[in-house]
């Protein structure tokens, strides 16, 4: 393991948390601005609010799993798979003209750089999640191997 990894991974514990708070948040507002979500959800997926209570639920689910250090791993696999389900929205709205209804003014029309850079945020997001998915006893042991 590097020096630059071996720093890095003193935050992994702090940066759980935030990871989770982050999650648990974005959950919430499924439920405060709902129909601002649906918007966003591709016209082929069937029940745009429903799949928004869904997501909504799984992402505060999720995120509040992977705050418990018993349910990390699964709760971060869950979240790339999350990720993952959700691009689609991310695509849908960087290549339609849409205006979020229900919302503050400075989000109802996000810049195109936004949304085209929302999509490479993504695979950080993915990776930030894929650093939860291994035991803390593999980590360790490739630290004292490296060493």
């Amino acid at each position: 393991m590097t020096l630059a990894t071996e720093r890095l991974r003193r935050f992994k514990t702090p940066l759980r948390y935030a990871m989770g708070c982050l999650y648990v948040l974005a959950g919430v507002m499924h439920f405060v601005v709902p129909n601002a979500y649906a918007q966003v959800v591709p016209p082929v997926f069937p029940a745009a609010l429903a799949l928004v209570y869904v997501s909504g639920v799984v992402e505060i689910a999720l995120g509040v799993g992977v705050g418990v250090r018993r349910t990390q791993r699964v709760a971060a696999w869950g979240l790339i798979a999350l990720l993952i389900a959700v691009f689609p929205a991310n695509v849908y709205m960087a290549t339609s003209d849409i205006v979020l209804d229900g919302v503050p003014a400075a989000f109802r029309e996000p810049s195109d750089a936004a949304l085209w850079l929302r999509l490479p945020l993504q695979g950080v997001l993915v990776a930030w999640a894929w650093w939860y998915t291994r035991p803390e006893s593999v980590e360790a042991d490739e630290s004292r191997s490296v060493r």
